[in-house]
Order: C-alpha cells, then structure tokens, then sequence
C-alpha cells in the first residue's frame, strides 16, 4: 500500500538524483563565465583593440570606439594618399592611420580585421580549432598567406591552446558588427598574394 512514507522516500530520491546534475550545470556555467573573463582579459592585455578598433579622436589622441568594439577598419574610410619615397631605408619604416586600423609599410597596406562575431565579415562563421590555428602558425586559417604587420604574431603564438580557447570564446560574446575590412594592399609593382575569399583577418 502506498503510503505518505513512500510518497516522501519517492519524492527524496527524485530529488537527490536531480541535485548531481543540476551542480553540474551550474559547474560548468561558472566555468565558462570564468574562462570568457580570462578572454576578455587577454584580448585587452594583448592590445587586440589597438588596431582592431576604430578610434574617436580626442584632445587626448584616439580612444577606442565603444560602438564599433574589435570591428576592424572601417569599411567606408578613404585612405590618405602616402608621398612616395615616405618609407624606405634611412626613412620612415612604419605609418599609421589616425585610427591605428590601417598601416603601411614595406609589405603594403594591412588593415585590422573585423573580429566581432559577425557570420559574414567577422569570426561568426569560425571555429575555435580555425582561431587557434591562425593564431599558432600566423597564417590564415593555418595554412593560407602570412598575417601580415604590426599583427604581433609570433607574441601571440606564444599563448597556450586555453588561452587561445579564451579569446576565441570572449570574442564570440561580443556585439557582432557588419563590416567587411578592405583586403591588404600589395607593395607597389608586386602582384597581390591574398586568396579571393574573405577569411576574417586581414593583417
């Protein structure tokens, strides 16, 4: 006969065998809470933003767009015209915009990608094994054209694959923001190497 011992003995052990799983759950929420913090902080502590963000110019220089967060060089910006013979040896080796998002050199122009998690023109359509690819070997996706300057590559490379699974996750939290980065501009005279598809860094 069932009786209200049962009822309660019945109710105790739904709950005890509900109370493990739900731990876990809260576990490895806490957990992934922990390692996008640990992202975020080394996306800041890298300076990603340095050349990743557009700028708003003031009376103390550039700081960092909080509207347009890691979405790279912007996409409507016109280039200012470089007088030749600027760069070279003996001369200025580096120059960059206002912005920090575009920079010349004797590799040409390289812009800072889009890094938001837009699906079409940032990260939204990568993975973390694509991330951590590109990041360790400096080469799109790992396999394709160098990243080019001021990128810190070989800094970067440095970073563990839990480090880098940080990053990657932060950055997939952040406001995703539609701007498709110019391709690098190739030195004058010398063929461009980029592939014709839009990988998301563009360094």
């Amino acid at each position: 006969m069932f009786t209200l011992m049962s009822a309660v003995l019945l109710l105790s052990s739904l709950f005890l065998s509900g109370a493990p799983e739900a731990a876990r759950g809260k576990e490895s929420e806490a957990a992934n809470e922990a390692k996008i913090k640990r992202g975020e902080y080394l996306v800041k502590v890298t300076g990603c933003g340095d050349c990743h963000s557009p700028k708003i110019i003031t009376p103390n220089g550039p700081e960092a767009d909080p509207a347009r967060l890691l979405s790279g060089y912007p996409s409507g910006a016109k280039l200012t015209d470089i007088p030749a013979g600027v760069i070279g040896p003996g001369k200025w080796g580096v120059l960059g915009t206002n912005d920090m998002t575009a920079w010349v050199g004797p590799w040409g122009v390289s812009f800072g990608a889009n890094l938001t998690p837009d699906v079409e023109t940032g990260l939204g359509g990568w993975t973390e094994e694509m991330f951590i690819q590109t990041m360790r070997t400096g080469k799109h996706l790992g396999a394709g054209r160098p990243i080019l300057p001021p990128m810190p590559c070989y800094n970067i490379a440095q970073l563990d694959d839990p480090d880098l699974s940080a990053m990657f996750a932060y950055l997939k939290t952040i406001k995703p923001i539609k701007n498709a980065v110019p391709f690098p501009i190739p030195p004058a005279g010398k063929k461009s190497k980029v592939p014709q598809w839009r990988s998301g860094f563009n360094h």
